[in-house]
């Protein structure tokens, strides 16, 4: 136990006082301020400018219900033909140009709105043209009917379910999205830790392996506490550049963004119909109350234990790679086995998880250890049986312990070999020595 704390504060040390290791600490966060700050900034300089839309309209009824906006002006150009209007439109740079032909005003006659763009147009003004049509077009098609649109309107009732399980715990619409995004962000830290910091631990053992270290240091070392004292030196290395890096972004991301006056979540869609949910609803005491009902302990205990179980898993794989080759290189060829699991469980986490968190693909992915890790991370804000996760957990924890030991016999005979690239059939032959 006294060689393994020594490789680990040796390693530990070794990894924060590289100066490459210093660099990216305390460069990464301005880095990644510095693009969210530029992409913010340049969304909304995208946005600064007004896009003008002309309208030709042959029955002078739709062009009133366009209403002009901060980002669209809308022209009325239906006096000149349809072709002068295009010339206009050429001629003066307009963002497009709409035609509404005459023939829409018949309730029975179905005709093509054609929108005439110099480029692609966007997909929220084609959204709002197309809206407001409709809108439209639905009231002339009532009144034909003799039906009065304000008597539809005064007809219309809106429906919000209280939702409840079957013990009277009461939930709000925002819950689901709230677990998702909790879940989503666990498991997507937890693979680009496992991929930062693995790497970093194999490059750590070719490192020592190409310059001949290796044969003075397991001269006195057993090859697990070596692997080990690796694996554990490098996770408290990478822990610590991880704080430094919550730390020192979110102060960056404060300052900057209140020096220059700069809103991080302009110009994105998806926060455009967040905002407009908000104005027809509580939204954000919704939100709220969602995260508050959140079991925020459990969640952070089983975060901590399924991120160092996963973390130590591949990190004895990353390990046992880097003893079986004598270069980065020649590492390529048994990396998509180490990624495609990850991979995979992001993949059932977002297609599988968010649609059916109990259902048998979801469980049967948080229960394989390659997989549990970030399956079952986001699964458990939705609700999991404690049986399920202590099974998982059980499953996971003798497969560290099986995989280590694997790992650890690879190390022991490829951390001497050296000029031969292995392949799996050697590797296997490796693990009866």
């Amino acid at each position: 136990m006294r060689n393994l704390k020594l490789i680990i504060k040796r390693e530990y040390l070794a990894r924060v006082r590289n100066k490459t290791f210093v660099i990216m600490t305390f460069l990464s966060p301005l880095i990644f301020v510095g693009m969210i700050v530029l992409i913010a900034y340049l969304a909304k300089l995208n946005n600064d400018e007004t896009k003008v839309v002309a309208i030709h309209d042959a029955n002078r009824t739709f062009y009133s219900d366009f209403e002009n906006t901060n980002d669209i002006n809308y022209l009325d150009v239906s006096r000149l033909s349809v072709e002068l209007a295009k010339e206009q439109a050429m001629k003066d740079d307009y963002y497009g140009l709409l035609v509404i032909p005459k023939q829409i005003n018949n309730p029975t006659f179905e005709t093509e709105v054609k929108f005439f763009s110099k480029e692609s147009p966007s997909f929220i003004v084609i959204s709002n043209i197309e809206n407001t049509l409709s809108r439209k077009l639905s009231n002339m098609r009532l009144l034909s009917e003799g039906v009065e649109s304000s008597a539809l309107d005064k007809a219309r009732a809106s429906v919000n379910l209280d939702i409840e399980n079957f013990q009277g715990e009461k939930s709000s619409k925002l819950d689901n999205i709230t677990k998702m995004v909790f879940g989503g962000i666990a498991g997507y830290l937890l693979m680009m830790f496992i991929i930062i910091y693995g790497n970093m631990v194999m490059r750590s053992v070719i490192e020592e392996k190409v310059n001949r270290i290796i044969e003075i240091i397991i001269s006195s070392v057993k090859p697990i506490h070596l692997m080990l004292g690796k694996i554990l030196g490098t996770s408290l290395a990478g822990i610590t550049q991880f704080t430094i890096w919550v730390i020192l972004g979110s102060i960056l991301l404060t300052v900057v963004t209140t020096i220059l006056g700069i809103d991080t979540s302009e110009g994105t869609i998806v926060q455009q119909q967040a905002l407009e949910a908000a104005s027809n609803s509580n939204t954000m005491q919704d939100f709220v109350i969602a995260f508050s009902k959140l079991p925020l302990l459990s969640l952070i205990v089983c975060f901590f234990l399924y991120f160092t179980g996963g973390y130590f898993l591949y990190s004895s794989i990353y390990a046992a790679i880097g003893a079986a080759v004598d270069s980065e290189t020649d590492t390529q060829q048994f990396m998509l086995p180490v990624i495609l699991p990850l991979m995979l469980g992001i993949y059932v986490g977002f297609f599988s998880v968010i649609e059916n968190p109990h259902g048998t693909v979801s469980v049967i992915f948080s229960m394989i250890p390659l997989t549990s890790p970030i399956v079952m991370l986001m699964r458990i804000p939705f609700g999991v049986p404690i049986w399920e996760v202590a099974l998982s957990m059980l499953i996971l924890a003798l497969s560290i312990w099986g995989m280590v030991w694997l790992a650890a016999k690879i190390y022991k005979v490829g951390i001497l070999k050296y000029g031969k690239k292995p392949t799996f059939k050697e590797l296997y032959k490796w693990l009866k020595y």
